[in-house]
């Protein structure tokens, strides 16, 4: 079996991919896998890392808005495009894929492409409520479409072999609280927030959470990933006790979940498959300038299930902000009505799933 995977740029659109990949080659050991990406992406560094073997394409994304310059920069684009179609259609009859997988970003659009114009079965994993645009353009003459939230069905023009089988998200151990907040220093008998906003960091929240840091911990406690951008700026400004560990990267996720009663982060696919794999309430912060808004749409998913609350970015220096996560953080009875909405969005076993699609698409 030999199957290709096509996606980067992002963390978001890689690692899908490889919880796919490595629950496969579990499935299929003597599997042929490879993946097709850009030397600017994430997949340039990571999947060589992993131990894949990676294609790189020359494609870029489209520039935003009508202005004159964005209009001539789309015309180079558009031209590196045909180029990265010429590319794909040699690299797909080079390795001669049963399946070609797209997860999103630019190389997923030109490989799929290739793949479909060429009869090949293609799987399209889509991470958001919101479809990127190669989803909904290519989603016409895929095998199969996989989606991460039902809300994201409206946009795509078929019914037939469409299916939500979740985000394959990084898979966690979770501990008891009690060993959770041991391992972070922290007191057992208080409420913990946990915040984070990838491992950059989010400006925004970080600053919000600096103003309230005296707040949140006069009567809780606060596990804080700054991201690595912003750490040593923090550090120096917030006062170290009992009640907050602060660090640019948790490196135990699972004990961070844990250990925590509320999570505020950014509103990105796999964070909200984290979410929900783990069963936590959770206050979200949209990134606003995410493409096509995708991240309040992926917010909103789980404000419709009672899953959660959202603050706006622009919104998190109001007072109201702070208030919204300080009663949140001391309302048991509410939060365990949300975890409790959130873990029934979970989908676990996704990588698993998608990878069983995969194996069956290979044989038909």
């Amino acid at each position: 079996m030999n199957v290709l995977f096509a996606g980067g740029g992002t963390g978001g659109h890689l690692y899908p991919a490889v919880a796919m990949a490595a629950e496969l080659l579990k499935l299929v050991p003597d599997a042929s896998v490879s993946f097709a990406g850009t030397k600017n992406g994430i997949e340039a560094s990571e999947i060589p890392r992993l131990g894949y073997r990676l294609h790189l394409l020359p494609v870029r994304g489209l520039k935003r808005g009508g202005s004159l310059r964005a209009i001539l920069a789309n015309v180079g684009i558009l031209i590196d495009f045909a180029g990265a179609l010429v590319t794909a259609g040699a690299l797909i009859r080079r390795e001669k894929p049963d399946v070609v997988v797209g997860t999103g970003g630019f190389v997923s659009a030109p490989v799929l492409l290739a793949a479909q114009m060429m009869g090949r079965r293609t799987l399209i994993q889509e991470q958001n409520a919101f479809p990127g645009v190669t989803t909904k353009l290519l989603s016409i003459l895929a095998s199969e479409i996989h989606l991460s939230f039902s809300e994201a069905q409206q946009f795509i023009r078929r019914n037939k072999g469409v299916f939500v089988s979740g985000n394959p998200a990084r898979s966690f151990t979770l501990n008891s609280r009690e060993k959770a907040l041991k391992r972070f220093g922290l007191q057992q008998q208080l409420p913990t927030l946990l915040v984070f906003g990838g491992s950059r960091g989010a400006r925004s929240i970080n600053s919000a959470v600096l103003k309230w840091i005296d707040a949140i911990t006069e009567r809780a406690n606060l596990v804080w990933q700054t991201g690595a951008l912003d750490y040593e700026r923090i550090s120096q400004q917030v006062k170290h006790s009992g009640r907050l560990w602060i660090g640019p990267y948790i490196e135990q996720m699972g004990d961070a979940y844990s250990a925590s009663d509320l999570v505020v982060c950014r509103a990105g696919a796999s964070s909200i498959a984290e979410l929900a794999n783990t069963g936590k309430p959770s206050v979200l912060v949209p990134y606003p300038y995410a493409t096509g808004d995708h991240q309040r749409y992926n917010a909103q998913a789980l404000v419709g299930t009672g899953a959660a609350m959202v603050i706006d970015d622009s919104h998190l220096d109001a007072p109201e902000a702070q208030q919204i996560v300080l009663d949140l953080l001391h309302d048991p009875h509410r939060l365990s009505a949300m975890g409790a909405s959130c873990g029934r969005l979970a989908h676990p076993d996704a990588a698993l799933q998608l990878a069983r699609r995969i194996i069956q698409l290979a044989k038909s």
